[in-house]
């Protein structure tokens, strides 16, 4: 099994999570992260330094995050990997407690 990034992060993106990973697995979109399933070793360091309660292990996934197994996979092969913390978003706390924000994931890079 493999961690996962799930919709908390969406327009949060703290990033604390990041200089933990002792195999940098995290990859940075416009408004949230992912981990890389194929370089996670399962560790679990992630999770406690999330702000957000972002990080899930696939195998306790709540099932309405459920697509977000695939999209870790998929969007680790087009963003770029990150091994140092990044700035959270300017308005990430007025964010963290909001639900239902996949309609606000941002995928690819503003033009």
């Amino acid at each position: 099994m493999t961690y996962v990034v799930a919709e908390p992060c969406i327009k949060c993106k703290y990033g604390d999570c990041v200089p933990v990973c002792p195999v940098d697995a995290f990859h940075e979109g416009p408004n949230f992260m992912v981990i890389d399933p194929e370089e996670c070793i399962d560790c679990s360091l992630c999770v406690d330094e999330c702000p957000a309660g972002a990080i899930f292990d696939e195998s306790k996934l709540p099932e309405e995050y459920a697509r977000y197994v695939v999209l870790n996979a998929e969007l680790t092969k087009t963003w770029p990997l990150i091994k140092d913390k990044p700035e959270p978003l300017p308005d990430a706390d007025e964010w963290v407690e909001t639900k239902d924000k996949f309609k606000y994931l941002e995928m690819v890079e503003a033009a």
